[in-house]
């Protein structure tokens, strides 16, 4: 059977842009289909924008702290009109250069909605158009809680549209989103309010990151309910009720829900394709990120395996390389570098301490120290705390974790190290750069606890 396209892609994010790009540029026929911005979440509603407005946050601090290093500088407010239209029109001078990138290549872009007739035929926007090949790579979408009044609430997309900082924010859960908007917020000058079920935030993270994180939340003044969850959400007037299980109740103008997010498999009919998903809705996929339909493939954010637009954009480019490149591989998820852009920032490459303590011993070397800067800013609760993670047996560095100033950027260099599986003694013989924070990586030399010998004892 002749086919439209070899390849024909669903979604114009991160994945699916480069899997496409790549695969057009290996000699393939492509076709990708975006319904709403090239670029995807990223680029139009996520971490492009919102590192935007985390730089934006910052200044207000800094105009506070310049004082301690002789500049007399008059704080008159902030304006977010102002901020707002730099930040869109750079959002859409990359929502075009990807656009560009695709027809560059030779991709036949298609401004509309695909869907699935049988596993080899999709609609899109009315047309019908076969492929040998489809990779399915819509990814995510906000998601609100079953709670009466939810709909009061904003998501995390509806952030970029608001006019105006609210007076009063209360944001609803401690991951990425939630952490990064609620320092934002709170840079900007609102007074916020944060509302999560567990003891302490960002879940999943290093125990003692997460710990040093509260308490900078604390130091900033944002106010945190631990071990709550939402009830309902009702208005009353000109401001918002926010009710919490177990009776407390926050008065605020504006509610944040930053309580996850779902794969944006509405309305594709996998089911025609044969396509199943889990039980979570997320796509089902092999090691290969082959679905159940043996010439239809996934990725990004719709197989929910690891939701960070880097991994998305490399999994995208292996594939695109095994299926027309004739180079078979795969990017590895293992020792995937991240950061969260809390105030101040997170950078962390591996396992956590109780990940790798859970596996056998290990030595833990940390330090927290006030950085150069604050010692003359004298900003309260600005901390820094660096930790490695090594393996008795190995030697090797398994695990970095870093909550400060620049944490982000000193994390893809380490990041670099770690999976390398650079050890210990590789990090100590490497000069450090001084007077810098990140030297502190290669002048640990005292462990300061060892953990999980019991663990491999049993």
């Amino acid at each position: 059977m002749a086919y439209d396209f070899d390849l024909f892609v669903i979604g114009g994010g991160s994945a699916g842009v480069r899997c496409g790009r790549i695969a057009a540029t290996h000699g393939a026929r492509v076709g990708i289909a975006e319904e709403r911005f090239w670029g995807g979440t990223c680029v139009n509603v996520g971490c492009v924008p919102k590192k935007i407005m985390v730089n934006a946050a910052e200044y207000g601090a800094w105009a506070e702290e310049a004082a301690g290093f002789g500049w007399q500088v008059e704080k008159k407010g902030f304006d977010l009109a102002t901020l707002a239209a730099a930040r869109d029109a750079e959002v859409a001078r990359l929502n075009g250069i990807y656009g560009r990138l695709l027809t560059g290549a030779g991709c036949t872009i298609f401004e509309a909605r695909a869907s699935f007739i049988d596993a080899h035929t999709l609609d899109v926007g009315g047309r019908r158009v076969t492929a040998e090949r489809i990779v399915i790579a819509v990814g995510g979408r906000a998601t609100r809680p079953p709670i009466p009044g939810a709909e009061l609430g904003m998501l995390s997309d509806d952030v970029f549209a608001l006019k105006q900082v609210p007076r009063r924010l209360t944001v609803v859960g401690s991951g990425y989103i939630g952490l990064e908007f609620a320092c934002i917020f709170r840079g900007l000058g609102a007074e916020v309010d944060l509302v999560y079920r567990a003891d302490l935030p960002l879940r999943g993270f290093d125990q003692d990151i997460r710990a040093a994180l509260k308490e900078a939340l604390d130091a900033q003044g944002i106010r945190q309910h631990v071990g709550h969850n939402p009830a309902r959400l009702d208005r009353q007037g000109d401001h918002l009720r926010l009710s919490l299980l177990g009776g407390e109740a926050i008065e605020t103008d504006a509610v944040l829900f930053a309580t996850g997010r779902a794969p944006n498999t509405e309305g594709l009919h996998l089911d025609a394709a044969g396509v199943d998903c889990t039980a979570n809705g997320a796509i089902e996929v092999d090691e290969d990120h082959r679905t159940t339909a043996p010439n239809i493939w996934a990725i990004g954010d719709v197989t929910d395996r690891l939701n960070l637009t880097p991994m998305a954009t490399a999994v995208g480019h292996a594939l695109a390389d095994t299926l027309f490149g004739n180079n078979p591989r795969k990017a590895s998820y293992r020792n995937v570098p991240t950061a969260v852009f809390t105030s101040p920032p997170i950078g962390t490459v591996g396992m956590t301490e109780a990940d790798a303590a859970a596996q056998g011993p290990v030595d833990i070397y940390l330090t927290r120290f006030t950085p150069m800067r604050h010692t003359i800013s004298k900003r309260e609760g600005r901390k820094t705390l660096m930790k490695l993670v090594v393996c008795q047996r190995t030697r090797r560095v398994l695990g970095a974790h870093m909550l400060g100033e620049d944490a982000g950027e000193i994390m893809q260099g380490i990041g670099i190290a770690v999976a390398a599986g650079l050890t210990k003694e590789d990090f100590d013989r490497t000069i450090g750069i001084h007077p810098t924070a990140a030297e502190e990586f290669v002048t640990l030399r005292t462990r300061t606890r060892e953990a999980g010998v019991r663990a491999a004892a049993e």
